[in-house]
């Protein structure tokens, strides 16, 4: 038999030279959020590549909270960030790092710059720096702090360091190349003064290292050996490799960028969000049509469904846009043959079987999943009574219309034969009570075959029945208009959520709890939502249709 070919990707071809050459012995990634905001699907991305690779090769992986930043960052962004990390299945076990806790070997690595002339103390303001960095067609212009002596660097920065600097008067640069093509090699800022209350360290530093120093310091602390990374680095990478080497670390990781994951028409930038947080047309960062893994956590969404929906879009260096639609195809994958098929009406009119005993509730088996016999059945009440769809019933139907009308006979799901007799409607008109006779012979499981029917529709036995509220979902953004108007603001789809108060359920949902999902017969999977739902008042969430034109 021949073996299965597995094909690698790019990084894990990278991966396997290193360690085949010896330039590493093992594999540890990380994952290392700025806690300024929520993770979204694109994160997720992240997350399941690194933590994926540390588990293909036997090796570890670290999350790190990036939060050298005290102005955006917040505990609420911390607890939020390990929530998903772990509801996604990425095991950093006891490797929980916050890269303020480096900040003093990042002061003692900025010492060692200025003493080995690699590093000064610049007095040009932002502005300043900005216009003698030059741009892409020309040469950036040095500083005239340049040429400062060691010791006049050592003394200024330990000035900065002791508060004796005002905001913004003063940066500590490394000192590389002017006129190099690569403009973030330009004497990049390492170190600002910034007087700002830290989540972790309180107000013990009063300057703080920016990103691109820090992060190849914490990473080399914390012996990573590939930094995984999304495209927009790759300009940056020779800033890293400088930074590590120049700050003497002997065993330095290597960065390695891939494409960032786009879906079509969602929106993951943190102003956007904010705004529609602020504005109310979203209840929060969570709202189930945000593509934030809280949000789709809430909406229903499983690990499972978003790993299978990482493993297909692939690892890729081109960028690239994936349809959302490929996202519900995955959670509709993992939940068709895990979850039970129960009844649910939505949209309800009332069906009487008025040859039915008035007072007589009988007990229907029912299989919990027909695809799937392993999840047994359960027993549904069935009398005289009954709710129905309202789109099940028409008084004068099209043709190739099976379900009920007058004089059609419909199969009533796990139960019989009935025959529409008439109808009856309120003073607008509007059709409030369907009449139909059933036939005893026609109990579902008897054997019966005398005549078919092409018709079958799904039912909820009234006084039986459980109201409970539907949210129905579509994406945020007005597809037909596109993400966003002339100004740049987000064209907002006026019919991103409906809300549906007046459904119907059968009585099997008595201990049904936050994020439990089901399919609902005929109407698409649902899940008990985790913020509103009480068990006096269940609220569903739509995960997702049940049919799609999306094709892999």
């Amino acid at each position: 038999m021949a073996e299965e070919v597995v094909s690698k990707n790019f990084i894990e071809l990278e991966i396997e030279k290193d360690l085949a050459e010896g330039k590493y012995t093992h594999v540890q990634t990380r994952f290392p959020p700025e806690p300024n905001g929520y993770l979204h699907i694109g994160h997720a991305k992240s997350i399941l590549l690194n933590s994926g690779l540390a588990e293909e090769y036997k090796g570890k992986f670290n999350l790190r909270f990036d939060d050298t930043n005290p102005t955006k960052e917040k505990e609420e962004f911390v607890d939020s960030i390990k929530e998903d990390v772990n509801w996604l299945g990425a095991d950093y076990e006891d490797r929980l790092f916050f890269a303020s806790n480096y900040f003093d070997e990042m002061y003692e690595k900025a010492v060692l710059l200025i003493q080995k002339g690699k590093a000064f103390v610049c007095d040009l303001t932002a502005d300043e720096i900005r216009e003698y960095r030059g741009d892409f067609k020309n040469p950036g212009k040095e500083s005239p702090y340049r040429n400062r002596s060691v010791e006049e660097n050592l003394r200024l920065f330990e000035e900065m360091k002791e508060g004796k600097v005002e905001d913004g008067r003063r940066v500590l640069r490394a000192k590389i190349d002017m006129a190099s093509p690569n403009i973030n090699m330009r004497d990049p800022v390492i170190y600002r003064v910034a007087r700002m209350k830290h989540h972790n360290t309180g107000d013990k530093w009063c300057i703080y290292p920016m990103y691109d120093f820090a992060h190849p310091i914490e990473d080399a602390i914390e012996h990573i050996t590939h930094s995984i990374c999304t495209l927009e680095f790759e300009d940056h990478r020779p800033l890293y490799d400088w930074v590590v080497r120049e700050c003497e670390y002997s065993e330095p990781p290597r960065q390695i960028e891939f494409a960032k994951l786009y879906l079509t028409n969602v929106v993951t930038g943190k102003r956007y969000i904010k705004k529609l947080v602020e504005d109310g047309i979203v209840d929060g960062w969570d709202d189930p049509r945000l593509v934030s893994i809280a949000a789709l956590r809430r909406r229903g969404y499983t690990p499972e469904s978003i790993r299978k929906f990482v493993e297909l879009c692939g690892v890729s260096k081109a960028q690239s846009s994936v349809d959302y639609g490929m996202l519900e195809y995955c959670i509709r994958e993992d939940l068709k043959l895990k979850r039970p098929r129960m009844m649910a009406v939505l949209d309800p009119i009332k069906l009487v079987i008025d040859n039915y005993p008035e007072d007589q509730v009988e007990m229907l088996p029912m299989p919990n999943n027909m695809e799937n016999p392993e999840l047994g059945e359960r027993m549904i009440p069935f009398g005289r009574e009954l709710y129905i769809e309202r789109e099940d019933f028409m008084e004068e139907p099209p043709k190739k219309y099976f379900r009920l009308f007058p004089g059609n006979e419909v199969r009533l799901m796990g139960a019989y034969f009935v025959t529409c007799t008439g109808f009856e409607k309120d003073e607008n008109g509007k059709i409030t009570v369907v009449h139909a006779t059933y036939d005893p012979e026609t109990k579902s499981g008897s054997g019966f075959n005398a005549r078919k029917v092409k018709g079958t529709i799904h039912w909820v036995n009234v006084s039986t029945a459980t109201q409970v509220e539907c949210r129905l979902y579509e994406n945020i953004v007005d597809e037909e208009k596109g993400k966003f108007d002339e100004e740049g603001n987000l064209n907002v789809n006026p019919n991103s959520l409906t809300v549906l108060k007046e459904c119907y359920v059968e009585p099997n949902f008595n201990n049904a709890k936050a994020y439990d999902s089901y399919q609902f017969v005929r109407n698409g999977f649902y899940c008990i939502d985790c913020k509103d739902s009480t068990p006096e008042h269940m609220v569903f969430n739509r995960v997702v249709s049940l049919k799609t034109s999306f094709k892999l």
